[in-house]
């Protein structure tokens, strides 16, 4: 798989997170690798993204240890940075549509690039409100941005497990020491039935279903 090219971008001099929707940093491109049984993918990372030094060891604990993706509907990858979860699971469910969100502009540019390097025509990298407020998923994978904070994490889960299809499952990785415990204990209390599949390396795959079906927020 070739590299797809981006054009490097001059520094704001701001600070970056990676959940800015536009990063200040200087756009320094570089390749990362995602090895998994089976699927080896040369991806393009970049400052200001998520794991811009290499694939996250959460995210490769989601993708090494979660169920696999259903073959068929809407998949939606929260969070996508540069679309390694979605990426993996448009290769492994050709047939489905896996919808990579994330408010992180240089993100989507990347995840584009990537999915279009990889062949993955059934990758949609768009921002929240690009997914049609109708639509709901079969699963959702997530290594979901826990450094935005508690509030604002619960709020974004909020409008998004709604949106499951009745029986779909959510898997969530998280750090223990970043909350996964207490994050479980939350959604418990909202009413979802929540196992924790793996504990591995220190994070935790959380399988969120729904119990009630609360009405979507607003898409």
């Amino acid at each position: 798989m070739s590299i797809p090219k981006i054009r490097p971008t001059p520094s704001s001099g701001r600070a970056t997170h990676y959940f800015d929707p536009e990063p200040p940093s200087a756009s320094r491109p570089r390749p990362v690798y995602l090895h998994l049984p089976g699927l080896d993918l040369e991806l393009l990372a970049d400052r200001g993204v998520f794991g811009a030094r290499g694939i996250d060891l959460g995210t490769l604990t989601l993708l090494k240890e979660a169920p696999a993706p259903p073959d068929r509907g809407d998949i939606l990858d929260l969070g996508a940075g540069y679309g390694p979860i979605a990426i993996a699971i448009a290769k492994r469910s050709p047939a489905a549509t896996v919808w990579a969100v994330d408010v992180n502009q240089r993100a989507l540019e990347l995840t584009r690039a990537n999915s279009e390097a990889a062949g993955t025509e059934n990758v949609k990298a768009v921002e929240p409100d690009g997914v049609p407020s109708a639509l709901r998923f079969s699963a959702i994978y997530s290594n979901p941005p826990v450094r935005i904070g508690k509030a604002a994490m619960h709020e974004l889960l909020t409008r998004w497990l709604p949106r499951l299809e009745k029986g779909a499952a959510a898997y969530l990785v998280v750090q223990r020491n970043l909350g996964a415990d207490s994050l479980a204990a939350w959604l418990a209390g909202q009413g979802y039935e929540v196992t924790r599949l793996k504990s591995k390396k220190g994070y935790r795959i959380l399988e969120v279903v729904a119990q009630e079906f609360p009405t979507a927020g607003a898409g």
